[in-house]
């Protein structure tokens, strides 16, 4: 069984759920390695379906599981190992851009979710050759986590990003005294670097 059925039955027995199904570049057969498994929900009790999503989709062991602060829909996020993004779309259920990250002991662990996902997302984009869109999700990058976590300069690459999140990173750490998993990066990071 492959990744999209498996999400698919893993989502549909919710009773909350009116529809489920593949959507995106991998629906088109235009995907390359990197492609997100976007899917398409429908629900009639969002509020249920949301509550119970961690623990739904708790079997296929995300590395992350998170909401899209920057989606216009509201947008149920996971990071799986491979690394492999998925994403659950909710297109009736709309969402405010959230802003920028307030660095703090009780959000560098969002914050650091949120990079990674972000990072696999940006190749995915790179890999289907989307230059300026990198371009302009990296100067969003800046001014919604990197800046706020202090770095000084907009990254031209995804391997500049890199190099900034973790000495921002490390120094937030020291900062509020808190030290996080390097799971996530465990995972993502050599990816990123070998996959040119």
């Amino acid at each position: 069984m492959d990744l999209g059925e498996t999400v698919v039955e893993t989502v549909a027995p919710h009773p909350a759920v009116l529809d489920i199904q593949l959507v995106g570049s991998r629906a088109e057969g235009r995907e390359t390695r990197w492609s997100d498994w976007d899917f398409g929900v429908r629900a009639n009790d969002f509020a249920a379906l949301s509550k119970a999503l961690p623990a739904l989709l708790a079997p296929l062991e995300p590395l992350v599981q998170q909401w899209d602060r920057l989606s216009t829909e509201q947008c149920w996020m996971l990071l799986l190992r491979g690394p492999v993004k998925v994403d659950l779309i909710f297109p009736d259920e709309p969402h405010d851009k959230e802003g920028p990250w307030q660095p703090g002991p009780d959000t560098l662990a969002g914050i650091d979710d949120h990079f990674w996902d972000w990072m696999v997302w940006l190749r995915s984009k790179e890999a289907a050759g989307k230059g300026e869109l990198v371009t302009a999700e990296l100067e969003k990058l800046f001014g919604h986590l990197l800046e706020p976590l202090g770095a000084e300069q907009k990254p031209l690459s995804i391997a500049e990003a890199v190099e900034a999140y973790r000495g921002a990173r490390g120094r937030a750490e020291r900062r509020f005294g808190r030290v996080l998993s390097r799971e996530i990066e465990a995972e993502v990071a050599p990816a990123l670097a070998n996959e040119r």
